[in-house]
């Protein structure tokens, strides 16, 4: 590495390094693992739950660290073990739930744990979610009776950028509200838990700062990150915000567009 080579790379995985398929290419593979060959940390910075990184693990050879569910979890790759995480308190998940619901009456709820998650019986599972070990359906008083890594509330007939002012404004100073797809799906964590808050404490405790971090992302639960990181990329294919807020942008995932740009930082 050079004195002006990145020390952190951190990169969002659906829509980013994963293509339409579901597939990381040998190419983006290949890309990350120079990363950490350079003496790089190599952060992949995820709304997906531990329960989801099995495959990603796999796929990129256990390299590096994650930060799951919007920074809610720090996550070893290496070891596929859960490190530390920041959780929303059980009365702060009813209070949300209820808030929500006066606003919002279609909305169905869920609520990932670090080993599993829960939702209520009429929440519509998506395919991930269907085929998932541990997850179960429960009544209320379950739903809300222990803490959470993240809140799901899930609206098929809801514009999700419209939902999500909605709920900002509902709930906004009980937790963080985002989301990560076209699907009216919000994702809630903990108060001022970001993709950002948590890639800044593993930078803090590497004595790093933002200058010495890469970022790459596409949707607006990546604006918090990428808009903290020195540099930042956002993939062709990638939400308007986040092609308005970042200072670079590259090809699509289904282009390998991180992997274009990994290979001109690490030749």
């Amino acid at each position: 590495m050079t004195d002006s080579s990145p020390r952190v790379i951190a990169t969002d995985l659906d829509g980013t390094i994963v293509r339409s398929d579901g597939t990381i290419s040998e190419r983006t593979v290949a890309a990350l693992a120079r990363v950490e060959r350079a003496g790089a940390t190599l952060v992949m910075v995820t709304g997906r739950p531990p329960r989801w990184m099995k495959q990603i693990a796999e796929a990129v050879d256990h390299h590096g660290v994650a930060i799951c569910a919007n920074g809610a979890v720090l996550y070893d790759l290496h070891t596929e073990t859960v490190l530390r995480t920041e959780e929303i308190p059980p009365p702060v998940i009813a209070e949300t739930v209820g808030r929500l619901r006066s606003v919002a009456p279609e909305l169905r709820f869920a609520v990932e744990h670090p080993d599993g998650f829960v939702f209520e019986k009429s929440y519509l599972l998506g395919r991930w979610d269907a085929k998932a070990l541990g997850g179960r359906a429960v009544d209320f008083a379950e739903l809300v009776g222990r803490s959470g890594t993240k809140l799901l509330a899930f609206d098929p007939e809801a514009d999700p950028d419209v939902l999500s002012e909605k709920a900002t404004a509902a709930v906004g100073d009980l937790v963080t509200v985002t989301h990560s797809s076209g699907r009216g799906l919000l994702e809630m964590s903990a108060p001022s838990v970001t993709k950002a808050s948590a890639l800044a404490a593993l930078c803090t405790e590497r004595g790093l700062t933002s200058d010495a971090v890469v970022a790459f992302g596409d949707m607006p639960n990546d604006l918090p990150m990428l808009t903290w990181a020195g540099t930042s990329y956002g993939v062709a294919n990638a939400h308007p915000l986040v092609l308005a807020a970042v200072t670079h942008k590259t090809s699509r995932n289904d282009e390998d567009g991180v992997a274009e740009v990994l290979e001109r930082l690490f030749p």
